[in-house]
């Protein structure tokens, strides 16, 4: 009974051991296509993100240049009208997983995540749900959310405005690895 207590207790240590997990090449997409109408869409493959597991704490931070897109005058267009990038050159999310455990996962968990998405300076509430998976000893987050230009205050000229969607999804898909 007392070598099962003590084997037992070893094993969840082990699980509690990683406290934070950390990538720096997640990747960050969003579209904002209107149909009929050329697809405003980019990829960023340079998130830095870091999951603290004991704390249930998420905080990513991407470069708002490194969004590549295959129209080279959207990503223009996107860096200096929309999105001032030599202003502002990062978004930032800090958040948490609600009811989080390392404990808890299994295959394919879902957990909601609240937090706040920065902008150009300016902060929004975000509430979504995202999944995490447990890939040896990798985490793997994923999920995506939806925003406004408005609630960021960017600003789409009137003669694309018909272009590019009301609501921008953003899609997360992050492979982080313990951070020893």
């Amino acid at each position: 009974m007392k070598n099962t207590i003590v084997i037992i207790s070893f094993l969840v240590s082990l699980q509690l051991h990683a406290q934070k997990y950390f990538t720096r090449t997640g990747v960050t997409e969003f579209e904002a296509s209107e149909k009929a109408f050329e697809p405003v869409e980019a990829t960023n493959k340079s998130t830095t993100a870091i999951i603290d597991t004991k704390k249930g704490v998420v905080v990513a931070q991407v470069f708002m240049v490194g969004f590549q897109f295959k129209n080279a005058l959207m990503q223009e267009h996107f860096n200096e009208n929309y999105m001032d990038t030599h202003q502002y050159p990062k978004a930032i999310f800090k958040g948490r997983l609600i009811d989080f455990s390392l404990l808890k996962l299994n295959t394919n968990s879902t957990f909601d995540l609240d937090g706040i998405l920065t902008i150009k300076g300016i902060e929004k509430k975000i509430k979504t749900v995202v999944t995490i998976q447990k890939l040896k000893n990798n985490l793997n987050l994923s999920g995506s959310l939806f925003v406004s230009p408005e609630d960021f205050d960017i600003k789409i000229p009137s003669i694309v405005r018909d272009k590019i969607a009301k609501q921008i999804q953003i899609s997360i898909d992050y492979e982080l690895i313990e951070k020893k």
